[in-house]
């Protein structure tokens, strides 16, 4: 059963649990989209149904930030922990090694997926890899597409930013691939934008450092004050209803 957060479905599954699925999805050879799912996506499907409908019609949609997982225990569906876009991947990496998948990466700025594919391949040599970025133009798609089709990728990971990577994710389902959404995780594997260390994400402050490292993100973390304020009114909407009941 999934937690409702705004009326987005979020799967409750631990990490482990989550990789085991989408392992279980490859070696089946089964395509699925997989959703990484943060509070500013969240946010933004109360200004659009079809966002929406996209998110909650994909086989896997993960708590993407201690947001998500304190908004879920508020609500009274507590899940088992985050699962960020890059720790899924990372955490898949070494069985794409082992099992010798077909891995795309597809985003960032040109230049960007193509080292991250080469530090990764470094650190877990064994997976086939081919990279594009994200800046392709409509005159480019048909044949990026082409190129995605060739290699038959296990993994399709697509780095184009929420909401455009989901509402493109979904639009090519003829890929027949296990499609994940990553957001800006290319440029934290290619070095460009280092990662907080550990201890600060064990305490949950990752977009803190984030922020100070980036201060042009302010903007898209406004959303979170919002976002809470709109947790706390549907937990109080919830209440009310089930007095009424």
């Amino acid at each position: 059963m999934r937690a409702d957060i705004l009326g987005v479905k979020v799967d409750r599954e631990s990490m482990a649990e989550t990789v085991l699925k989408i392992r279980k999805a490859v070696e089946e050879q089964r395509p699925i989209q997989v959703v990484t799912a943060n509070p500013e996506l969240i946010y933004a499907t109360g200004r659009d149904v079809r966002l929406k409908q996209l998110i909650n019609s994909a086989e896997v949609v993960t708590p993407d930030g201690v947001g998500v997982v304190w908004a879920a225990k508020r609500l009274g569906h507590p899940v088992a922990e985050r699962v960020t876009g890059i720790d899924l991947i990372e955490a898949l990496f070494p069985i794409a090694a082992e099992q010798a998948w077909g891995v795309f990466f597809l985003g960032s700025q040109p230049g960007v997926a193509e080292k991250a594919a080469e530090k990764v391949a470094e650190k877990h040599p064994g997976f086939r890899w081919q990279a594009a970025h994200g800046y392709f133009s409509r005159e480019e798609e048909p044949a990026l597409l082409e190129q995605i089709r060739e290699f038959k990728p296990d993994l399709l990971l697509i780095g184009l930013g929420a909401p455009r990577q989901e509402f493109w994710m979904f639009s090519h389902l003829d890929l027949n691939t296990v499609s994940i959404g990553v957001g800006g995780s290319f440029d934290a594997l290619a070095g460009i934008n280092k990662r907080a260390p550990r201890w600060i994400r064990h305490i949950r402050l990752e977009w803190l450092y984030r922020l100070l490292k980036q201060p042009s993100r302010l903007k898209r973390q406004l959303v979170l004050p919002r976002f809470t304020w709109k947790v706390i009114c549907s937990g109080k909407e919830q209440k009310r209803t089930r007095k009424v009941r």
